[in-house]
This record gives structure tokens, sequence and C-alpha cells, in this order.
């Protein structure tokens, strides 16, 4: 049915329950994952610092990301999925359209991801990548809410 699921991981717990569920759908599946990481520095890049300072955060950013994709890799391995790692820098689109972007290129029939379930002020104040994927992915989307989320 999902012979490849796209699962975005940025090591918060909410996205750290999305992985779960996509291991357990996965293994019953016997689907492919695809972790995908997106680091957005864009604010590194509007930030008022130094070069030096915005390329050692940039290092540790990036460094961040692969160590995120590797935990994630080794449960899906765990778990006794195939499944791949993809990085994705960016500065100037938001982190949803490079989810859905990379469904896209990845041709993956699901995206399952985790969503802090924010509403109201915190919705309009913090935005939801999730509703955005939601709302833009051409294939369907799995949210996992995360624990004591409203």
């Amino acid at each position: 049915m999902y012979a490849r699921i796209l699962v975005p991981v940025d090591g918060s717990p909410t996205s750290e329950l999305g992985l779960g569920q996509a291991i357990e759908l996965a293994s019953a599946l016997k689907s492919h994952l695809v972790l995908l990481c997106v680091v957005d520095d864009f604010s590194l890049r509007t930030d008022m610092v130094s070069a030096l300072s915005f390329d050692d955060t940039r290092a540790r950013l990036l460094a961040y990301g692969k160590e995120t994709l590797a935990e994630a890799g080794q449960r899906a391995t765990q778990a006794g999925l195939s499944h791949e790692a993809v990085l994705r820098e960016v500065t100037s689109q938001r982190v949803a359209d490079v989810i859905v972007e990379e469904a896209t290129r990845q041709h993956c029939g699901l995206i399952a991801m985790g969503t802090h379930g924010r509403r109201g002020l915190n919705r309009l104040a913090m935005g939801s990548d999730a509703a955005l994927v939601l709302r833009e992915a051409p294939v369907p989307v799995l949210l996992v809410r995360g624990h004591g989320d409203e």
C-alpha cells in the first residue's frame, strides 16, 4: 500500500512519536522509510552574527541533523526496516515546503510526522509545519500528536 514512507525528524519528543508510528506501520506493510531532517538556517542568516559565529553555528546544526538521522536510522534498523537518510539545508524555503517537495522527489506514498497540536495564539505565533504539509501534500499525511498536547 505505502511502499515508501517519508518521516521528517528533528529530534524532538513529538518527532520521535511520529517516527515510532511510522516504524510500526512500515513494519506491518514492509515499507521503506525515507528519514528526512531539514536544517533551517534562515534565522542565522538574518541575525547579526559574525561570519565565524555563523559558520560554527551552521556546522553544529548540520552535525545535529546528521546525528538525528543516525539515531532514527538506528531505530529503523533495529525494527528490521530498510531506510535511507536525507539531510536538507534550507535558507529561503519553509520547512513544510521542503517536506512536501521531498515526498514527491522520493516517490513516497505517505508522510508520517509528529505535530505539537498547537491551537489559538500559539499556532498563530509559532506556525504549523504539520498544517502546511497536510494542506499541500500530494499524498496522505499521518499526523501523530505529542503527549500532553491540546
